[in-house]
């Protein structure tokens, strides 16, 4: 898969102009990556202000933005199958976007359950939403420079990694605090929208390791 160039090739000094030439890329997936990543930003944002008002309400706004990236998904995976050349190995490029649909996914279930169950954020649950608000940004930013600043969007990636990590500390300190609440149903539900936003920093955490491997494919 990939870039449908042999490893070999690339000791040749001018094959990768003469394949670009041959072969032109039809699609910017680069563009179409960061145009998912910032609106997957976008997303983790508005799930952050939604945590910060109160009494929570219907979570549209964050509804209708994941839904949109679903479309803008489907769409690049549609190109991915059409197109001959990719700027990087298409399976990553493919990854990267799934993982990030993990994220606003995991973001939208969180304000849904917390609605429907009247779970109110406690500071754990803030907390993890915004080092998820960080990560995702540090996401968008590497991808937008990966191009062109290789140094830059390693110090990005690195950056969103710490993002990663704190959200598993948070985790565990909101979990600490709430196996010790007297109400076991409750803590039932907010066990629950902690998993959600551990499984988001999973996905987080994924999409910068893969994304990591693709710098080093554009190296």
């Amino acid at each position: 898969m990939g870039n449908q160039r042999p490893d070999r090739l690339r000791a040749w000094p001018g094959v990768h102009g003469f394949f670009n030439g041959l072969f032109p890329r039809e699609y910017d997936f680069l563009a179409i990556l960061k145009d998912q990543a910032d609106r997957t930003v976008a997303g983790v944002s508005i799930l952050v202000q939604w945590l910060r008002t109160t009494p929570h309400q219907n979570p549209n706004d964050l509804v209708r933005i994941e839904q949109d990236v679903d479309v803008l998904r489907h769409a690049m995976e549609e190109k991915l199958i059409s197109s001959f050349s990719t700027p990087f190995d298409r399976q990553d490029i493919y990854s990267i976007s799934r993982q990030m649909d993990y994220i606003l996914n995991s973001s939208k279930e969180t304000a849904l359950e917390m609605y429907a169950f009247g779970v109110v954020a406690d500071p754990p649950i803030l907390a993890m939403a915004q080092y998820l608000h960080a990560g995702t940004f540090s996401i968008a930013e590497a991808i937008r420079v990966m191009n062109t600043d290789r140094e830059r969007a390693e110090e990005l990636i690195r950056q969103g990694r710490e993002e990663y990590h704190r959200i598993e500390d948070m985790y565990i300190t909101g979990m600490a605090k709430l196996f010790k609440t007297s109400d076991p149903m409750d803590a039932m539900k907010t066990l629950e929208i902690y998993h959600h936003l551990r499984y988001a920093g999973r996905a987080l955490r994924d999409t910068l390791d893969i994304l990591h491997n693709a710098l080093i494919d554009l190296a």
